[in-house]
């Protein structure tokens, strides 16, 4: 890590708390709000785009599946950004999921994101 940087172990507390309380997410969800009116949009998105890719995973335990189309064997990563392609979610499943699965799950998270 850089000098400027204080010690890692504090800056991994930080990370480690903020990630687990929701800062990070409260914090992501502002700066994209305040990007969105700054560009002449609205605050919350009413559109979005979904995409999704196969990536293969090393030899360490954990779920995993086929992509039977792509014949890789590992997860599938789901992004949904907005119009602007600022992140609203990201969804990491086995390729068993089909993309309409996803795409509910997603709504579902942007909509309880939205209520903060």
């Amino acid at each position: 890590m850089p000098r400027e940087f204080p010690a890692w172990c504090s800056v991994y507390y930080y990370f480690h708390r903020w990630s687990h309380d929701g800062t990070w997410e409260r914090l992501h969800h502002l700066l994209r709000s305040r990007l969105r009116e700054k560009c002449g949009r609205h605050k919350q998105p009413t559109a979005g785009c979904l995409d999704s890719q196969s990536v293969k995973c090393s030899a360490v335990p954990g779920q995993r599946g086929f992509d039977a189309g792509k014949k890789i064997n590992g997860r599938k990563r789901h992004i949904l950004v907005d119009i602007l392609g600022l992140l609203l979610t990201v969804v990491v499943t086995v390729p068993v999921y089909r993309t309409v699965t996803v795409l509910a799950c997603c709504s579902v998270i942007c909509r309880a994101g939205a209520k903060d």
